[in-house]
């Protein structure tokens, strides 16, 4: 909608899109994903407002149709605080060994990972698991930490 307009027309990349996983009842266990809740997202340019946003939904609702996930679509500002991430490579059931050695890292250094204590597991996919090879994809691990 930006790119296309007559004047001040901006044109920007769609960036990665992202996963925030967490439980609600207080065990986050990435081998167990029975009770996972999830919010995906894709980052947004600061030009984007709230009446911007609100436009172009009603610009998809005219040309699409009003789907009931349109319902669900928001936009937010994120602050996650405090935080530790690594680079994991490799197929995403090989995430469980990268989250140990995160915790290690973190509880060596004298923090906590707080994912499942109210912080949410963040993940930033940089590859296309339906066009890579799983043993090179590429997502960025990040959970919420606190000094002990």
């Amino acid at each position: 909608m930006l790119k296309k307009r007559e004047t001040n027309a901006i044109d920007y990349p769609v960036m990665a899109l992202e996963g925030l996983w967490w439980v609600e009842d207080g065990i986050f266990d990435i081998t167990i994903k029975d009770n996972w809740f999830y919010d995906l997202m894709i980052m947004q340019p600061d030009v984007i407002t709230q009446e911007i946003f609100a436009e172009g939904l009603e610009q998809v609702r005219r040309k699409r149709g009003d789907a009931p996930a349109l319902s669900k679509l928001r936009l937010l500002d994120l602050e996650e605080g405090l935080c530790m991430q690594t680079m994991h490579i490799g197929p995403y059931a090989t995430e469980p060994a990268t989250i140990e050695r995160m915790r290690a890292f973190a509880q060596d250094n004298g923090y906590r990972d707080c994912v499942g204590l109210g912080g949410k597991h963040h993940e930033i996919y940089l590859g296309d698991p339906r066009k890579a090879d799983p043993s090179k994809l590429k997502t960025v691990l990040r959970h919420p930490i606190e000094k002990l």
